[in-house]
This record gives C-alpha cells, structure tokens and sequence, in this order.
C-alpha cells in the first residue's frame, strides 16, 4: 500500500515539475504574427524584377543586408528575381523594430501536497488539501514588426504593403526574423485589407507554414518605410 501511495506522489510531483519548468522557460509550439496587407496588385507582369531601396539610415547596414537577404528568399519562392536597380520594375523597401514592456502574469500554481484520499470520492478535490497558490510577476513581453513595401520604380506607385507583428519572450528581432518573413510573404499577394494571423511552428525558422488562419478584410495602419521602434 505504501508502495503504490509513494509511486503516485512520484508521478505527480513529476507532472508539477515538468508544468514549472515549461511555466519558467516560456517555452511555445508556434511562433505567431499578426499579418495586414494592402494591395492594389494585378497581377499582370511576366517578369517580376526588382532591387532592394533603402533609406539613409539603412545604407551600408550588414542588419539591413542580413534581412534582405532572407526576404529575397521569400520573394523568390513568388518568381521575384533581384537586379541591379536599372534594371528592375519595382523597389522593395522594409521597416522593421523591436520594444519591450513589462506585463503582469498572474497563474495559479497546483499545491504539491496531496490530500488524504485519490480517486472520485478525493474529498479534497482536485487541488488536494490546500487550495491553489496564486502567482503574480511581472515580466518582459517583446514586440517585433517588418514591414515590406513594394513600389513601381518608374513613377513610385505603391503596389503592396504588408506588415506582420509578433510577440513573445524573445527578445532577439534577428530570431524571429525568419519568421515574420515567411508569414509576411504567404500566399502572396493577399487582398486589399486583408488581416490575418500565421502560425509557425516553432525552431522551423520559418520554412515550413503550417496553418494560416483568420483571413477577413478590414483597415489597418500600414508599416512605415524606414526602420523605427514598433508603434
């Protein structure tokens, strides 16, 4: 008897320290962003040439140049090929940023001590003898946004601007990067207004789509087309 009452005790307080670890590290499946999207896109054009337009402050960035580089991946994958600029019938711009705040979480973390009694007639519940402890800390939420526009070199028409946020605990723009990539770039172009939200799964780093959910049309602020902190 004693044997099995300690071989429960053991297995549930595994499954607490397992659900700790998980709570501590913020560990996630999915990595998720928030996608708006304007467009005025025919579709029209044989040949989708373009060059990458960078404002002052991003002229000789290896940032900008490492980011590029991942967006000219995704561009690829819609028959997007990059030229030198007099050559190519549209310019590609980003903005992209990153801020932190701090948020307070409250949980409720299960007591480890069991009450008297296990099964269905547990007259202690589900908590065992004494109720849940409730936790409240406050921790850093980090925000990170890309913006992609794309205008017609020849006379500056914008013809798409798509933006996609996440946040999370990582505080790294250049690891999510990937990420906000792929979803920007997803069933590329999307309609005019279309809001949407794409989740990755997670340590992907972006390649693979798994589902994108929640497509409407509605209004949206567009991405700015300069580096900035996220609004």
């Amino acid at each position: 008897m004693i044997s099995n009452r300690w071989t429960r005790w053991s297995r549930f307080a595994a499954t607490i320290l397992t659900a700790s670890a998980a709570l501590l590290s913020g560990c996630t499946t999915y990595v998720t962003s928030h996608v708006t999207a304007f467009s005025s896109w025919s579709g029209s054009d044989a040949t989708r040439t373009y060059a990458f337009a960078r404002s002052p402050d991003q002229q000789n960035s290896i940032e900008q140049s490492t980011y590029e580089r991942l967006v000219s991946d995704g561009l690829a994958i819609h028959a997007f090929r990059l030229v030198d600029e007099s050559h190519a019938r549209y310019l590609v711009g980003l903005a992209y940023g990153s801020r932190m705040d701090m948020v307070n979480v409250t949980q409720a973390m299960p007591n480890p001590w069991p009450g008297p009694y296990w099964g269905a007639f547990n007259p202690w519940g589900p908590w065992g003898a004494f109720p849940p402890t409730v936790v409240s800390q406050s921790v850093p939420l980090y925000s990170h946004v890309l913006g992609i526009r794309i205008t017609e070199r020849a006379g500056g028409r914008e013809v798409y601007n798509v933006r996609a946020r996440t946040s999370g605990d990582e505080p790294s723009l250049v690891r999510v990067m990937p990420y906000l990539v792929r979803s920007a770039l997803a069933d590329f172009p999307l309609e005019n207004g279309a809001v949407r939200t794409v989740r990755l799964p997670a340590g992907s780093g972006g390649v693979s789509n798994e589902v994108a959910v929640g497509q409407a049309a509605g209004p949206a602020a567009t991405a700015k087309p300069a580096p900035a902190p996220v609004q």
